[in-house]
Order: C-alpha cells, then sequence, then structure tokens
C-alpha cells in the first residue's frame, strides 16, 4: 500500500479494534463471575431492571459521545443476550 495516509488511518483502527478485544475479554470475565455468583446463591440469569438501566445509560453516553444511541443499544444488547447465555449455561 502506498497511501500513507490510509496506512495510518488502518493502524489506529487495528489498535482501537485490539483494545476492544481486551475490553471485551475482561468484561467477559467478570460478567462470568457475576453468573457463578448468581448461580451459587440462586438469584436468576437476568436482571431485567439492570439491563434497562444499562441501556438507558450507554444511550445517553452514545448521544454525548456522538453515536447513534440505536446502534449503541443493540451492540449492548447483543452483550447481555451473551451474558444471559452464558449465566445460564453455568447452571449446568
Amino acid at each position: 500500500m502506498s497511501d500513507a495516509r490510509l496506512k495510518a488511518y488502518r493502524e489506529s483502527i487495528d489498535n482501537i479494534d485490539a483494545a476492544l478485544v481486551f475490553m471485551l475479554a475482561e468484561r467477559f470475565k467478570i460478567t462470568q463471575a457475576v453468573g457463578q455468583y448468581k448461580a451459587e446463591t440462586g438469584l436468576p440469569p437476568a436482571d431485567p431492571g439492570r439491563e434497562a438501566e444499562q441501556i438507558a445509560r450507554l444511550r445517553a453516553l452514545a448521544a454525548s459521545a456522538n453515536l447513534d444511541p440505536e446502534f449503541s443499544e443493540k451492540f449492548l444488547r447483543f452483550i447481555i443476550d451473551e451474558v444471559i447465555r452464558h449465566h445460564q449455561a453455568a447452571r449446568g
């Protein structure tokens, strides 16, 4: 690739993608611990009230960051659904 500007943009994107992967890994490590705790204490895998709070909070953060709140909600919903699936699996 001979376009130095495009190369620099892509390097930044690659760095951001790497950071996102590591942040998601850390988040899922913590949510796995939450799932185990919920299983041990008999708490339900899903918490609709907490989910609604998180979605509202993320939508507000997205708006303040000039990111489409609909996109941020879809992204968080995907993560929440995966976490719930893990929590259900932790129950054996």
